[in-house]
């Protein structure tokens, strides 16, 4: 298991490299004025996953996640919201629930849980 952090000046993106699926920086993405932009990650991950893909968007400001949120919508996976009474900002989560992309609005105990279970179906 790995936690990857996108630095400062670039996106995390995910891709296929070789038949591997490989973590990836991306110094452009013009669909946002974030960076590093959430949306660019998730729509990586609606590429290359599709139905299996999942968002998961907790607490901040702005409205990063929502592009990238319906891409995962789209492609048919997941989307996973911060709910607003266990969020610092419900910014991003807010942003994504208004335009109902959210499969599930949870506290991150919820999450935990509901992640917990998809790993043991997997």
């Amino acid at each position: 298991n790995h936690i990857y952090v996108a630095p400062g000046h670039a996106h995390l993106v995910c891709r296929r490299e070789r038949g591997k699926i490989v973590i990836d920086y991306q110094t452009h993405y013009a669909q946002s004025r974030y960076c590093p932009s959430v949306d660019a990650m998730f729509e990586s991950v609606a590429s290359l996953y599709g139905a299996d893909g999942m968002a998961v968007v907790l607490s901040g400001m702005g409205n990063d996640g929502v592009i990238g949120a319906r891409a995962v919508s789209d492609a048919g996976g997941s989307v996973l919201v911060q709910d607003m009474e266990s969020s610092v900002v419900w910014g991003m989560p807010g942003a994504v629930a208004r335009e109902h992309l959210a499969t599930a609005i949870l506290a991150p105990a919820q999450m935990t849980e509901v992640l917990g279970r998809i790993v043991k179906l997997a």
